[in-house]
Order: C-alpha cells, then sequence, then structure tokens
C-alpha cells in the first residue's frame, strides 16, 4: 500500500531508493507506529529523508499521497472541538472584511498621528469601545487595541494582530536565541564555512609534522618540532532582530546562531529590536534595564570584523526615516543614521533576511534598508547563505 508514497516521493524529487523504502517497512513491521497519521509521517520522513533540503519536498509528496483528510465534514470537526467557552465572548475586538479595512483611512504621516494622540490624551476622561476617534477597543480609531487602523499606536494589549501599528505602547519581553539548537543546523554550518580564514596562534603544543621529519633528516637524530594550533581567525558581530514580525522566524534564527557559535571562536551577538538605535542588549530578559549604547559597541570592535545583521526589515517606514519612529521609545535619530555609521565602522556587512524573497517588493521598508546596504541583502536560506558569505569573503 505503500508503493504510491515511494513513486510520490521520487516524482518529487527527493533522493530515495529501496533501501530507504525498506527501512521504513521494517519500522512499520515492528510496530514502531499503529493507527496514528502523525507518528507515521515523521518515522517516514526519518527513514527517506537524509538531507535536510529535501523536507519541503517530502512534505508535497506526503500531502499528495495521503490526501484525503480534507474531505472530512467541517461541521464533524467542530462538533467534536471542545472549545473554552472565553474563547467565543471576544467581545472586544473587531472583525472587518477586507472591503470595510479598504475604507478606513490612516491620519496621513508620522507627526500628524503623534500630535493627534498628545491631544486625545488630554481631552478624554472614560473607557471608549467601538469608536472611530477615541482611545479604546474594538474600534477603527488609531489608538488602543482590539480593533483596526491602517497606522495606528497599539496600547493594551497582549500581541499583534495585524501588525500594523506605528508605536507600541506597552512593554514586551522577548526571550534569547537558543544557541543550543543543533536540529538543521549542518547546511548552515556548511555554508559559513566559507567565511573561515585560519591562522596560527596560542602556544607551539601541537606536533608538526612535516617539521619533525624535515629536522630529524637534516640532524640525523629525532628532532621534534611543535607549532601554534591552526585555528578560525575570522570575528563575526551578529545583530539579532528580536519581537513582533520576527516571532514567525525564531526557529531558523536559532539554527543560524547555534550553527555560528559552533563555528567561528570570536564570534559576539547583540539584540535589536526592528531597526537599529542608539543603545542594544545582550540578553533580552535584561532588555530594559542593561541597555548597551551603540556608540560603545562601534568603538568596541575594529573595522576587521564581519558585521551580520539579521532581521525581516518588516516595519513602519517611520522606524527608518524620522527621529521618534521607533515603536517602544523616542529615538533622538533616524534609524538609518545608525545603520549607516555601522556600515561605515565595519565595511564587510551583510544583512540577512528570513522573510522569502519574493516578498520583499510588498514592504517599503525592506526596500529603504536594502538602499542603505548597497543592496547587501540575502534571504535567511541556504542558497541565500551561500551567497552572502561570498560577498563577505
Amino acid at each position: 500500500m505503500f508503493l504510491p508514497f515511494f513513486e510520490a516521493l521520487r516524482r518529487g524529487g527527493v533522493p530515495v531508493s529501496l533501501r530507504e523504502y525498506l527501512a521504513l517497512l521494517d519500522g512499520m513491521a515492528a510496530g514502531l507506529v499503529t493507527y496514528d497519521v502523525e507518528g507515521f509521517y515523521h518515522l517516514a520522513r526519518t527513514a527517506m529523508v537524509k538531507d535536510e533540503r529535501h523536507i519541503d519536498r517530502f512534505d508535497r509528496a506526503f500531502a499528495e499521497a495521503f490526501r484525503g483528510l480534507e474531505a472530512i465534514p467541517l461541521a464533524a470537526v467542530l462538533e467534536a472541538l471542545d472549545l473554552p467557552e472565553d474563547w467565543l465572548r471576544r467581545e472586544a475586538e473587531a472583525h472587518l472584511t477586507e472591503a470595510e479595512r479598504a475604507e478606513i483611512e490612516s491620519l496621513g504621516g508620522f507627526d500628524r498621528l503623534m500630535e493627534t494622540l498628545r491631544q486625545r490624551l488630554a481631552e478624554q476622561e472614560g473607557r471608549h469601545q467601538g469608536g472611530s476617534k477615541w482611545i479604546g477597543t474594538a474600534g477603527t480609531s488609531p489608538f488602543g487595541a482590539y480593533g483596526y487602523n491602517p497606522e495606528g499606536v497599539r496600547t493594551g494589549q497582549h500581541e499583534s494582530r495585524h501588525r500594523r501599528a506605528v508605536k507600541v505602547w506597552d512593554r514586551r519581553e522577548f526571550r534569547d536565541f537558543d544557541d543550543t539548537v543543533e536540529l538543521g543546523t549542518r547546511n548552515i554550518k556548511v555554508a559559513l564555512k566559507r567565511l573561515r580564514r585560519w591562522a596560527r596562534d596560542g602556544a607551539a603544543e601541537e606536533l608538526d609534522l612535516e617539521g619533525t621529519i624535515r629536522a630529524t633528516a637534516d640532524h640525523g637524530y629525532l628532532d621534534v618540532r611543535t607549532r601554534p594550533e591552526r585555528r578560525n581567525a575570522v570575528k563575526v558581530l551578529l545583530f539579532l532582530d528580536v519581537g513582533g514580525s520576527m516571532d514567525d522566524h525564531v526557529k531558523g534564527v536559532e539554527e543560524l546562531f547555534s550553527a555560528a557559535r559552533a563555528e567561528f571562536k570570536h564570534l559576539e551577538h547583540y539584540y535589536f529590536h526592528n531597526c537599529l538605535y542608539e543603545g542594544v542588549w545582550r540578553d533580552n530578559r535584561r532588555r530594559w534595564g542593561a541597555q548597551v549604547p551603540t556608540w560603545e559597541v562601534l568603538h568596541t570592535y575594529g573595522p576587521d570584523w564581519v558585521c551580520i545583521f539579521v532581521g525581516d526589515a518588516a516595519m513602519s517606514p517611520y522606524e527608518v526615516l524620522y527621529p521618534g519612529g521607533a515603536t517602544e521609545h523616542w529615538n533622538p535619530e533616524a534609524g538609518a543614521v545608525w545603520l549607516r555609521r555601522a556600515r561605515e565602522a565595519w565595511p564587510r556587512t551583510l544583512w540577512l533576511n528570513p522573510l522569502p524573497e519574493r516578498h520583499w517588493g510588498h514592504t517599503r521598508s525592506v526596500g529603504l534598508i536594502r538602499q542603505v546596504f548597497d543592496d547587501r541583502m540575502v534571504p535567511l536560506t541556504l542558497d541565500g547563505l551561500d551567497r552572502g558569505m561570498r560577498l563577505l569573503a
């Protein structure tokens, strides 16, 4: 019964052979999974896929071979679900159609938005819900929570829903990327190897076999020679964007961070949110009280360091172009000013973007940052990493 699946894998470009197919059948015969679709999926993927780059092809072939689950009536699924009552009673959240959203206009500019917010704060005396002017919930006002506006200031909402807020007036906690993650990092390490630059340093403790043979032959007796160990001398500075829309890309960035940790002896990292400003962080759990001045970072690491920014560059254009445009604080200088300073401090600079390259043209801030970086932006894929390492090397 699994032959059609095997054939679908071959058609889909997954390089499977009879050996992998028999390994899958052995696992089924041993009872590793029984009546468990998810368990069968993981068993089949383990047996059939030998390279992470083929997982997406495997998923498409698996869906082709075992389609049919979507034929189950939606009503039957809903009847089987035990939905929490509070999920169904969220009355203070606006659900608008695309046509209704298109009719809602923004205030037309960052300065006007902030000035209007100051006026609302001075005038408003009570709670509002469902309106289009005051600070409240479930409306189309630019200020508040659980509503919708093309450009607004989000206040009192746990997380982003439409990702359209220009400013966020809430403290948010972001976790550090885990540098112990190893799954999926093998091919990333291969791509990063292009940056390596070997040099011998440290004490002369490593056996120099060629030198020992040469010296022994010259002197007529055993003359053991040693030399310093050969180490990767390249120095890498990582700036990692965290929070907001980057939550969708945590796994990929964690894998990159883990691979870089293993590959480079000299690696320093800092965190930022959306764009580079006057302060960065070493630990996001203390990001509100342990900010490192960006000027200090610029003067600590010399021009021989390779600088890599990792972020989706998806933000309001105000965050790149305007003083005060940052979402979580009032920045005295525009983000583009700090990015240009970073480029001047570290000539070998690159921006890695986890957002698919085909979507870059739909986000104005991506184009702005590409312009600052002289188009030295590549996608966070194996092909993109390879291109990026060639640029830096």
